[in-house]
């Protein structure tokens, strides 16, 4: 399937890639990457999720972003609008407990719905928490866009019997 493509190496092993989506831990849609060979030749290449930097490609995107950026100045203050708009809540999760210890754990998932039920509607995969098993407060981590970065202070609370 790839044997046709030639590939620019750095000298560490490495190449550069554009991603076409976001990865986790690695970057944002249109950033240029570098990875080790393996990674983009085996994972990000044929999962469609990367493209080679060429020297064509990195004038492409060039373009493409000077075109985004009066666009991507609107979605940024919409990001920053609902941030403030999250500050200013006050969650509290109700969870079944024994004492402090929680009947199971509250994760990205139960954060994500109680910002719901608080009429802002977050995906939970742009929320880091980590898996809570007790009562107390506690801090989450909501990415709305790549430039706005919030902390979200949130209290797990034993439900009343």
């Amino acid at each position: 399937m790839l044997s046709g493509l030639t590939y620019k190496f750095n000298k560490d092993n490495k190449m550069e890639l554009i991603l076409k989506q976001d990865v986790q831990n690695l970057g944002f849609k249109d950033d240029v990457v570098t990875v080790k060979n393996g990674y983009g030749r085996n994972f990000l290449i044929p999962q469609g999720v990367a493209i080679l930097a060429t020297s064509s490609a990195k004038k492409v995107l060039a373009e493409n972003l000077k075109q985004k950026a009066h666009k991507e100045a609107k979605v940024v203050a919409d990001a920053k609008a609902t941030a403030e708009a999250i500050k200013a809540l006050e969650i509290k999760i109700t969870a079944k407990a024994g004492g402090e210890k929680l009947f199971g754990s509250i994760s990205n998932a139960d954060i994500a719905q109680a910002l719901e039920a608080n009429g802002q509607a977050i995906e939970r995969k742009f929320i880091t928490s980590g898996i809570v098993k007790r009562t107390g407060k506690y801090s989450a981590t909501i990415r709305l866009h790549r430039e706005v970065i919030i902390e979200l202070p949130y209290e797990i609370v034993a439900e009343k019997a």
